[in-house]
């Protein structure tokens, strides 16, 4: 239970994100486990805390400085794993850092203007779009969050060399074809509009799983089991949070690609894709229309007066950015997306039992496979995707096999004891969370340490869980939440623990037996 005062909108959020940050501290948790009253509980916090801002100290006077943000998709994990892993190799190298933290409960440690200034290069560890104009005219090193929590090192280094272009503002995004950009552009904004089109996904699926509660028809007044309230909440969740949710992907990516001139016509062009029964993948092709058709026509405006850069925003991007965005989506785009959407739609809710195992199997291998990244949320947006289809059982088998991995990492941890370092089984605490949240990323460390043996067994696990799932015939209509969302789903929800319980048990067995026994084992 987390207490919160009146109108705290966020403040359940950044506790969680908080906690999650001080668990991952070795020391913080053993003080925890040592702690034998609730003042000992607040003494450990609260003298982490005091180490934690160091964005109210000034720098070291003989250390170098720089400056760093960190954001993922969701929010919860990566973001402040990333910072955390920052922070601390900056301590062990010797080197002051901030790092800003882009999370679900909005920008903490928000860097100023003159701390950038200071700094001698700057660290965007982020898989979504964060505030770049503020870098103009600094070394930039752009990468994804992961690169954060897996080489910090390596990024820091390349900070204190300044081994990086140095950020030249907007018009840097059309012409930049280095490395960085060309392996997470696309992606990135992608995942801008992921993001953002969550909290609508989690919110209308949860209210539209509640309406069910009065029964599965109790929303038509038609029917003999109606329900006002079952209405209403249908009305909201379906009906409003469900019909924003690819018109808010397309802007967002539209927004990613081309900053707020996109944002008008990817959001017109998300409202023609669900209008015209494109759906999701309507909706990620207006995105990149969008976008990329106002960066075009920033592009081919550029000489214009600059007495006239006020018609530009208020008026030409608007106009001619929705005019063409439209006239694709309506005579180009929408038929044949459409017709391919029915198609897919179709053929995943008349799959047989073999070819939904299958199809579980592949989305738990995608799951585990980088835990968090590319192939993870490939998996993860094609389950979200297919709930504005009408498909819920791909959504099921995808949470249950991003529980897997931590929990079976957990698990392994108590049954393999002599398999693990005293560090590794402290964390397998930590991961026991981790797994019930659906925080797939708490098996990264793990992983990192010895990818050989936990990647294969937490993928094979994962598969498992996947297509047990599948099997089940279990549906889920929140993308997001673990364990508790459970009582959410539509079929058994004793057999889908079971499924969970199944993959983390095959993870659990399997590491146990291709891990080496820790040398010398009596010592951890």
């Amino acid at each position: 239970m987390i207490a919160a005062p009146e109108g705290a909108d966020n403040q359940h959020l950044e506790a969680l994100s908080r906690l999650s940050e001080l668990l991952m501290k070795k020391e913080v948790r053993e003080g925890l486990m040592k702690a034998s009253s609730p003042d000992e509980v607040l003494e450990v916090i609260g003298r982490y805390e005091e180490e934690r801002n160091e964005g109210k100290k000034d720098p070291g006077k003989n250390r170098e400085f720089i400056v760093a943000v960190t954001a993922c998709p969701t929010g919860i994990a990566h973001t402040y794993m990333a910072a955390d892993a920052l922070k601390t190799k900056a301590e062990e190298m010797g080197v002051d850092i901030k790092v800003e933290t882009n999370g679900s409960a909005g920008a903490q440690n928000v860097l100023t203007r003159k701390e950038i200034e200071k700094a001698k290069a700057v660290i965007v560890a982020a898989d979504t779009m964060v505030d770049m104009e503020r870098f103009k005219g600094k070394h930039v090193i752009r990468t994804a969050v992961a690169e954060g929590i897996r080489r910090p090192e390596e990024l820091i280094r390349r900070a204190l060399l300044q081994d990086a272009p140095v950020y030249e503002g907007e018009k840097r995004k059309a012409d930049e074809t280095g490395a960085e950009q060309g392996k997470t552009g696309i992606y990135k904004h992608l995942m801008n509009g992921v993001s953002n089109m969550l909290p609508f996904v989690v919110g209308g699926g949860i209210l539209i799983a509640i309406s069910f509660l009065f029964g599965y028809k109790a929303a038509d007044p038609n029917d003999p089991s109606y329900h006002p309230l079952a209405e209403a909440l249908m009305t909201i969740g379906g009906g409003n949070a469900f019909g924003l949710m690819v018109p808010v992907l397309a802007g967002f990516i539209a927004m990613s690609i081309a900053d707020r001139p996109g944002f008008a016509p990817g959001m017109v062009g998300g409202m023609m894709a669900t209008s015209g029964g494109a759906g999701f993948l309507g909706g990620i092709i207006a995105g990149f229309l969008g976008g990329y058709i106002t960066a075009g026509l920033k592009k081919g405006l550029a000489g214009m007066p600059k007495s006239l850069d006020g018609i530009k925003t208020i008026l030409l991007y608007p106009l001619l950015g929705i005019a063409a965005t439209g006239f694709l989506m309506l005579y180009v785009i929408n038929k044949p997306v459409g017709a391919l959407n029915s198609a897919i739609t179709d053929w995943l809710s008349g799959l047989g039992t073999g070819n939904a195992v299958l199809l579980g199997i592949v989305l738990g291998l995608m799951m585990a496979f980088d835990m968090g990244g590319p192939v993870n949320k490939a998996a993860y947006v094609f389950g979200t995707g297919l709930i504005a289809n009408g498909v819920y059982e791909p959504m099921a088998a995808v949470m249950a096999a991003g529980m897997v991995p931590p929990l079976g990492i957990a698990l392994a941890t108590y049954l393999f004891k002599n398999k693990f370092t005293k560090a590794e089984r402290d964390a397998g605490n930590a991961n026991i969370i981790m797994g019930l949240s659906f925080i797939t990323e708490g098996a990264i460390p793990f992983a990192a340490a010895d990818p050989l043996r936990v990647i294969p067994s937490i993928m094979a696990g994962s598969a498992v869980a996947g297509a047990l799932s599948m099997l089940f015939h279990i549906g889920l209509r929140a993308p997001h939440g673990g364990v508790f969302v459970v009582w959410l789903v539509e079929g058994s929800k004793i057999l889908y623990l079971a499924a969970i319980l199944a993959g983390s048990i095959v993870t659990a067995l399997l590491l146990g037996l291709l891990k080496k026994p820790v040398e010398p084992a009596g010592k951890q």
